[in-house]
């Protein structure tokens, strides 16, 4: 028999679960740097979509979607995974547009919190990715980031700051993301996310 059970809980960021690199590539493969959609990401969060999760104890499924959106999206990027030996990054690029990025498909059906959200669509404002190996002390980070007068972006590594042309910005093995909501009034409150779990009883 299956058990289903829904909690509710606020949320500081969202997590996004990258697709594993291939494990072998031929000669031809071997320069091709695997890449995904952000929307794909995303799909995490339909409602629909079930996540494997295991304990020692049990195996069960999990289901998300956003019941509250907040004024500015965190979305981190999962690039790093450690094992018994070693830390590993993915190497994925993540393929996503830098304005109008369309939350509505993400949140409860429920009609009271469709309601509740006339503004959906959030603009990008700043981009953190990683550069290098995983290994500490080897990496770097360098941050993307928008001024909002002049809607120019900039790149910022260190001290060193320089102009960004806005198509260079997903080329970048992106880690970190910090979305605007646009809308006309600021929104108040935590942010939410429902959770539907089923196990086995």
């Amino acid at each position: 028999m299956i058990a289903e059970e829904v909690t509710e809980s606020p949320f500081l960021y969202v997590t996004l679960d990258l697709p594993p690199p291939p494990l072998y590539q031929d000669e031809l493969e071997k320069n091709i740097i695997p890449q995904v959609a952000l929307f794909d990401l995303l799909k995490k969060f339909d409602g629909m979509t079930e996540k494997d999760y295991k304990t020692h104890r049990e195996l069960f499924i999990k289901r998300f979607e956003i019941t509250k959106l907040p004024p500015y999206l965190i979305l981190f990027i999962k690039r790093f995974t450690k094992n018994n030996f070693y830390i590993e990054k993915n190497p994925t690029i993540v393929n996503f547009p830098i304005q109008d990025i369309d939350m509505a498909e993400f949140l409860s059906s429920d009609t009271a919190v469709q309601d509740a959200h006339p503004h959906t669509t959030y603009d990008l404002l700043a981009n953190i990715c990683h550069d290098g190996p995983a290994e500490a002390g080897k990496g770097t980070y360098r941050v993307h980031l928008r001024h909002k007068g002049t809607n120019q972006w900039f790149e910022l590594q260190d001290l060193h700051v320089t102009e960004l042309l806005p198509q260079m910005i997903t080329l970048a093995e992106a880690y970190v993301q910090i979305w605007e909501l646009k809308r006309d009034s600021d929104v108040d409150g935590a942010n939410n996310m429902s959770t539907t779990t089923e196990h086995d009883s």
